[in-house]
C-alpha cells in the first residue's frame, strides 16, 4: 500500500486492499462542521463487459507514479474547486466481480463544488491515470483498451486554451 498525504484532510492511497467508504468519509469529515457536502463515487468491477462473463479484472501499476499522477490532479481539482478535504484510493491487483475498484471522496462547504470536483477527478481516473487493465474470461484474458466515450467525458474539462482539437472547453474554475 502506498499513499501520498496531500496536505491534510487531502490523501491519495492505490493499495490491493479493498477498502470501506464509509470509514474514509468518517476519517474524512471527524471533527468537521465546515463541511456542507460530501460526494462520494465507488467504482466497482462489473462481469457483464464484453461478449462472455468476467472473472476478474487485474490492474497494474508503477508504485510511486500512480500516486503522483493522481496527486497532481487532486492538485488541480483544489485549484478549480473550494474543496475542503479529498480522498482517493485506487487499488491494484486482481479484483473480482463486484468487488470495489476505486473510490473518491470529496468534501465542500457547498455541493457544487464537492460534485463538480468528484466528477473531474473520477473522468480523469478512467481515462488518464497510469493503470493498465486485463480483464480474464474463462477462453483467456485481453487488455483493456481506451474508450472514446470516456475520453469525450474528460474532454469536458479542459480549457479553452488547452491543445485539444475537437474537444469542448470551458471547464470550471
Amino acid at each position: 500500500m502506498t499513499a501520498i498525504d496531500a496536505g491534510a484532510p487531502f490523501r491519495v492511497q492505490v493499495q490491493a486492499e479493498p477498502f470501506d467508504t464509509a470509514a474514509e468519509i468518517a476519517r474524512l469529515s471527524a471533527g468537521r462542521d465546515d463541511m456542507g457536502a460530501v460526494v462520494t463515487f465507488t467504482g466497482l468491477c462489473r462481469a457483464d463487459a464484453g461478449d462472455t462473463p468476467l472473472t476478474a479484472l487485474v490492474l497494474e501499476h508503477y508504485p510511486g507514479m500512480a500516486e503522483d499522477e493522481i496527486a497532481r490532479h487532486l492538485e488541480e481539482a483544489r485549484r478549480r474547486w473550494p474543496l475542503q478535504g479529498a480522498t482517493i484510493i485506487h487499488r491494484h491487483g486482481r479484483i473480482v466481480p463486484g468487488a470495489p475498484i476505486v473510490l473518491v471522496v470529496t468534501a465542500a462547504a457547498h455541493r457544487e463544488a464537492a460534485f463538480a470536483a468528484a466528477a473531474f477527478l473520477m473522468d480523469w481516473l478512467k481515462t488518464n491515470a497510469p493503470f493498465w487493465k486485463k480483464e480474464e474470461r474463462a477462453a483467456g484474458g485481453a487488455w483493456v483498451a481506451a474508450k472514446s466515450a470516456d475520453d469525450a467525458a474528460a474532454a469536458r474539462w479542459r480549457a479553452p486554451d488547452e491543445d485539444a482539437p475537437g474537444t469542448p472547453g470551458g471547464a470550471p474554475t
